[in-house]
């Protein structure tokens, strides 16, 4: 029987045990359905149903409970150029106050999690997915453990309030929120607590990610849902907003066998870390990555959008077939669009059937649903950048 865990969730279960994160006992009193993933009971969606959760985070404002994330905290004057060993991004030249996304390769330049990190006063902090964080942890502490100290922040919440209305209400709790821009972060002070704030989320929406103690996420909360704006949601709405956003899911779109330049995270990689650039690679799988980016023709496959031209829903991992009916690709991830109301999703391709406008053939239970090739995002992204 499948037991419930209120260990510190940088933990691992137990064989049959799933965690809990700080808001299980809300997630029971607000209705929620509770599934497992990546080791926790989390609410897949509460009573109002995915579909009027996602709605309502694109109209007003939704509260995500994330905090099965795992969240770093590196300290150490070295710890800047430690990360920029690890990563293809600009880490060095990061303001104090401003967050980027971060990709962790490999030798053969796969992505082993993708993460936010934030330049703090003193540290940096880093989310990274729920399901990579010990492995994640593991690397890093192997990697640059020498060179700066690295500590869990394993009693640490993390919420997300998204959705066009977040800013209203957030800064009645928080005065000063409002004047973060897209991709800021700082430091607040609620009920004698503090709370680091950053502009941030996953859902294609302006909105919040707040960390914050895990024994005050229940009353932060309650006090963002006594709101009329706000509504709990769950993980399907997340998941849809996030694809419609054309967003990647680590151990979806992203893998150990996936480079960034298949991906289409270039935009991720600044030009001071790549060939001729100041600070030119010095990170794992550079060679092949830097090779990807002058050469795509190096690129075995691309990630894509895809509109089915059929109201038939098209999920992972269903195959792609070219006119001719060979295979060129498979669907990463796919459902029925609450905002659109038409089947999309994302998929890897070859090149040669990338360009938006092919058409292809999805294979669902042995039919073909014809599916056409379109430009990322589905839906257009709303952040703040003031």
């Amino acid at each position: 029987m499948t037991t419930a865990n209120s260990l510190p969730h940088f933990l691992s279960p137990a064989p049959g045990e799933r965690l809990q994160t700080p808001l299980h006992s809300l997630h029971l009193e607000l209705g929620a359905r509770m599934v497992e993933y990546a080791g926790y009971a989390l609410p897949v969606q509460f009573a109002r149903g995915l579909v009027a959760e996602h709605l309502h985070t694109r109209s007003a404002a939704s509260l995500f409970d994330v905090s099965h994330m795992g969240q770093l905290r590196l300290v150490g004057p070295d710890t800047a150029a430690a990360l920029e060993s690890l990563m293809p991004i600009d880490v060095l030249e990061l303001p104090e106050g401003r967050q980027r996304y971060g990709l962790l390769l490999n030798e053969d330049a796969g992505i082993l999690d993708d993460l936010m990190l934030v330049a703090r006063s003193g540290d940096f902090l880093l989310v990274v997915n729920g399901a990579c964080k010990h492995a994640d942890l593991a690397h890093l502490q192997a990697r640059i453990g020498q060179r700066c100290a690295i500590a869990p922040l394993a009693e640490h919440a993390l919420l997300a309030l998204q959705g066009p209305l977040a800013v209203d209400v957030l800064q009645r709790l928080v005065p000063g929120a409002q004047q973060l821009r897209f991709m800021d972060g700082a430091a607040f002070v609620w009920e004698g607590s503090e709370l680091y704030i950053t502009r941030s989320g996953y859902t294609g929406e302006d909105g919040f990610e707040i960390s914050l103690p895990g024994v005050l996420a229940e009353a932060f909360a309650r006090a963002l849902l006594h709101h009329p704006e706000v509504e709990p949601a769950g993980l399907g709405a997340r998941n849809a907003l996030r694809l419609e956003a054309g967003l990647c899911l680590y151990g979806n779109e992203l893998d150990a066998s996936t480079t960034p330049a298949e991906a289409g995270l270039l935009w991720a990689v600044p030009k001071v870390r790549r060939a001729d650039g100041l600070r030119a690679g010095g990170f794992p799988g550079a060679a092949r990555l830097l090779a990807q980016i002058a050469h795509p023709a190096l690129r075995p496959r691309q990630r894509v959008g895809l509109r089915a031209l059929e109201r038939v829903p098209v999920r992972e991992p269903a195959p792609l077939h070219g006119a001719d009916g060979r295979q060129v690709g498979r669907v990463t991830s796919g459902l029925l669009s609450p905002s659109l109301d038409q089947p999309i999703a994302q998929a890897y391709v070859e090149p040669a059937s990338a360009a938006p406008g092919t058409r292809l053939q999805a294979m669902v239970r042995g039919k073909p649903v014809p599916m056409e090739i379109t430009a990322l995002p589905f839906v257009a992204s709303r952040y703040y950048r003031g």
